[in-house]
């Protein structure tokens, strides 16, 4: 998928999308080394990376772990993705439930989606008892919860989090 440049907010310009493909690719690269990969001078990158995050275009940078190995250590085995259907779809009881949802360690994502369920949330716990333990927590006590219908990841085939950005 590829996008205009011109559709894009005027603050941002070509050296900036630049800057924020290479973030994406490795956010642990040093100011010296972007600076250099974009031919700008490194207080110009600093400037122009500090503006970027200040703006809300960075949400944050974070490590990303591998679940695998760590599964393998300390016992996070059980992905799940949820659907879940509420009874009644007002706002007050939609971010209600949002609130519920993205305050339990367990759940990674939390996406209000339409049509069909009215949130898709992806959850890592470390077994099956914990599993139980959350949905009681979280879907079995609340009465506005409808339908659940859980999918359990036997395979992670793809994880990514770039973006796709316009190229000038």
């Amino acid at each position: 998928m590829s996008y205009e440049l011109s559709k894009l907010s005027s603050t941002l310009d070509a050296t900036d999308l630049q800057l924020l493909a290479a973030l994406q690719a490795d956010a642990s690269i040093s100011n010296i080394a972007l600076a250099d990969t974009l031919r700008i001078s490194a207080a110009t990158c600093l400037r122009r990376t500090k503006r970027l995050l200040q703006e809300g275009w960075i949400e944050k940078q974070v490590a990303i772990l591998s679940s695998d190995k760590l599964g393998q250590l300390i016992g996070h085995s059980v992905t799940a993705l949820i659907e879940v259907s509420l009874d009644k779809q007002g706002e007050e009881l939609l971010q209600a439930f949002e609130t519920r949802a993205v305050q339990e360690a367990a759940v990674q994502q939390c996406w209000r989606v339409s049509p069909g369920p009215d949130f898709m949330l992806v959850v890592q716990v470390a077994d099956m008892p914990a599993y139980l333990a959350f949905t009681q927590r979280l879907l079995t006590q609340d009465a506005n919860v409808r339908n659940v219908k859980a999918f359990f990841s036997m395979k992670r085939a793809k994880f990514g989090t770039q973006i796709t950005l316009p190229t000038t």
